[in-house]
């Protein structure tokens, strides 16, 4: 400040979680450092900008042209990834910074720069419709990186990877937050596997809840700081402790088994048997293995199979409470079983059962719904990327595969005259049915955005 009372001030670290919260005082703005082929992959910008942009700071995404990571000096990032990756940025509401590194010649690489250009052409046709743009959220997601418990002090933990990938394979429009946050503009909070709460979290949530609001709790979220007991009883469950058998497994039926078949499925991950209390309904039992495979008991490959017994609650709603005894988001975040997503999408879907966005597309589709205030508009992006393990070292994307007739429904509180495909100025057919914007998309070429005036 010596030297200059104006200049921007940001002090990397590599990632931006609940941790800066001590020092955002000495920033001027953010930067997500977060080079998906770099050890951050292609799920850690999304988790850090949820978070980031509720800060109150400038911020941009940053990623770079090399193809593996910083110094990969005379390597290209494929063109396709540097498009989703600066298309990503902008529909999280972040400016855009690609990253060269200098040869000691002191000469820029033409080729480099041809890369760079191609991406940014693209993001300056784009720039209208997303200056000054804020997220159009309805579910929060409690942040495990401020819990330095269980492991999970890392800049990407396994429930925070899959709480994203969940809900951001479900169409869902979420923020990420802290335990300081004000929770009162969501519909839903989530408490992925591991947020412990003391009593001053506690209050919070009670609060929230006596507001009208909703919560989906899993595995040890929602016991108290030393993991002995439920401190939030509106969960409606009571601790009985570690379950006594692993892999165990859920019976599917009732209101949780959309799209699911109705039969036993596995659990892999052990997880916490309780009680449900007076009042809470089981939405879903256990049954138990015939034993634990142990040094004295022994059963194929794998696991041993069910016996048929029940064993404990799997689910249990209270309200407007859920609550799932397996860490859920952690399993998905480790060999994602479709019946761990799907479980919680019906949940999320009993709890909120008229999201901001729908859509027929696949599960791969992003979609984030923007709103800029002084254009009195609406913007919806798409997003349809395919990362792929080509190698064994990080995902690529080098395709861009097309998608036809998805058809979208976005909720809109707002009467809307216009549905127009924009930067093209394509005015698209669209009825209004019970406060929901309903139209179809006829193709998509990675991302796409819908301005709804």
């Amino acid at each position: 400040r010596k030297l200059d009372k104006n200049c921007t001030i940001f002090y990397n670290s590599g990632h931006v979680g609940p941790q800066i919260k001590e020092t955002i005082p000495s920033n001027t703005h953010l930067e997500l450092e977060s080079l998906p082929s770099g050890g951050w992959g292609y799920m850690h910008f999304p988790l850090t900008v949820r978070y980031a942009r509720n800060l109150g700071k400038d911020l941009m995404g940053m990623t770079g042209k090399f193809h593996t990571s910083w110094g990969d000096f005379h390597s290209l990032k494929n063109e396709a990834a540097l498009e989703f990756e600066t298309s990503m940025m902008l529909a999280m509401n972040a400016k855009c910074s690609i990253g060269d590194q200098l040869h000691p010649r002191g000469r820029l690489d033409k080729a480099t720069y041809d890369l760079i250009g191609k991406a940014y052409k693209k993001v300056a046709e784009k720039e209208p419709w997303c200056e000054g743009a804020k997220a159009v959220t309805e579910i929060g997601v409690i942040s495990s990186e401020e819990f330095a418990i269980h492991g999970m002090g890392s800049r990407t933990p396994e429930a925070m990877m899959g709480v994203v990938r969940i809900l951001q394979e479900g169409g869902h429009q979420f923020e990420v937050l802290d335990s300081e946050s004000d929770l009162e503009n969501y519909k839903l909070i989530i408490l992925p596997d591991v947020i412990p709460v003391n009593e001053k979290l506690k209050q919070k949530l009670q609060n929230y809840l006596g507001k009208g609001g909703s919560i989906l709790s899993s595995y040890q979220s929602g016991l108290a700081p030393d993991g002995k007991t439920i401190a939030l009883s509106e969960l409606g469950v009571t601790l009985v402790g570690e379950a006594p058998y692993s892999p165990d497994f859920l019976v599917i039926k009732g209101a949780l088994a959309k799209n699911l078949p109705e039969t036993e499925l596995v659990m892999y991950m052990k997880g916490m048997e309780v009680k449900a209390n007076a009042g809470a309904e089981v939405l879903l039992q256990t049954n138990v293995p015939y034993f634990n495979r142990e040094w004295n008991h022994f059963s194929s490959h794998k696991h041993t199979p069910s016996s048929g017994k029940a064993g404990y609650p799997g689910v249990v709603k209270n309200g407007r409470s859920i609550y799932f005894m397996h860490p859920v988001f952690s399993q998905y975040s480790k060999n994602a079983p479709i019946w761990c997503k799907q479980l919680v999408l019906n949940a999320i879907s009993m709890l909120n059962p008229e999201p901001l966005v729908k859509h027929n597309g696949p599960s791969g589709l992003i979609v984030a719904l923007n709103n800029q205030e002084a254009k009195t508009r609406n913007v919806l992006h798409l997003l349809y990327y395919t990362p792929e393990r080509r190698g064994s070292d990080f995902d690529v994307i080098e395709d861009v595969l097309p998608l036809y007739n998805i058809n979208l429904s976005v909720k809109n509180n707002r009467k809307v005259n216009t549905v127009k495909l924009v930067p093209q100025n394509r005015s698209v057919p669209f009825k209004i049915v019970n406060h929901r914007v309903e139209f179809t998309l006829k193709e998509l070429n990675g991302h796409q955005m819908i301005a709804l005036s």
